[in-house]
């Protein structure tokens, strides 16, 4: 249990969910994590003592992220690995969707992505590489009614993990992505999943999908960049 011993990672949206339980399996193995989050309800980083720091990050904001790397080398002494959870979606049809949402999801989704990875790319590099992984989703793969910020945002994270996966190859710093299925967390409580639609017959655990992140943020992958790892219990098959 020690496939992070070392290394420091930043997650964003950090504080629930899928980002939560990355945060849970990289301090399982050994790892420092920087939890980046734009809200904190309390109760969220407990147990973890002195291997976890929060910061409020705000994904859209580019000072947001340069100071919280300045954040995880002051507290942790560098940075390996960065983890692109935080997102969000609104529901409703192309024709009825309010550009300011579609604005609002795609800065979120696509956007904060890429002031991470901008901002965390010196601090990889001062380290001789890292591992940016992307948290994308089965939206990446195929439309959904009444999604089209969402999907979009999701099938441009694609594309950005493999431009920069090449860009960022001779640094030594892999970007890959994973692209959870349907996931029961705190976001996803109101919705109505059908299990006959998955080949497993269930929704996925969030410790299910950071299994996945856990691997690719490890040493384990070091020969892997510009993947996409599904994780969707065959939905998609």
């Amino acid at each position: 249990m020690a496939r992070m011993t070392g290394k420091v990672a930043l997650v964003s949206g950090g504080a629930q969910g899928i980002g939560a339980a990355v945060v849970r399996r990289f301090v399982e193995e050994g790892a420092s994590v920087l939890v980046g989050d734009v809200s904190f309800r309390g109760g969220e980083l407990l147990g973890h003592g002195g291997a976890v720091h929060a910061v409020r990050l705000d994904v859209t904001s580019p000072e947001d992220w340069a100071s919280a790397v300045r954040t995880a080398v002051e507290k942790f002494g560098g940075l390996d690995v960065l983890v692109n959870n935080a997102g969000v979606s609104h529901i409703a049809p192309v024709a009825e969707h309010p550009v300011e949402e579609w604005e609002r999801v795609l800065a979120i989704n696509l956007t904060g992505p890429f002031h991470g990875i901008q901002a965390v790319v010196p601090a990889l590099r001062a380290r001789g590489g890292g591992s940016v992984v992307n948290i994308a989703s089965t939206a990446a793969l195929r439309g959904f009614r009444g999604a089209p910020g969402y999907t979009a945002s999701k099938f441009g994270l694609r594309g950005l993990t493999r431009s920069a996966a090449l860009d960022l190859a001779t640094d030594h710093i892999r970007v890959n992505a994973v692209l959870p299925g349907f996931t029961r967390t705190p976001a996803t409580e109101a919705i109505r999943a059908d299990p006959a639609l998955i080949a497993l017959g269930r929704t996925a655990d969030p410790a299910e999908i950071a299994a996945s992140v856990l691997h690719l943020a490890s040493d384990e992958a070091s020969f892997v960049t510009g993947a996409e790892y599904v994780v969707d219990g065959g939905e998609t098959t």
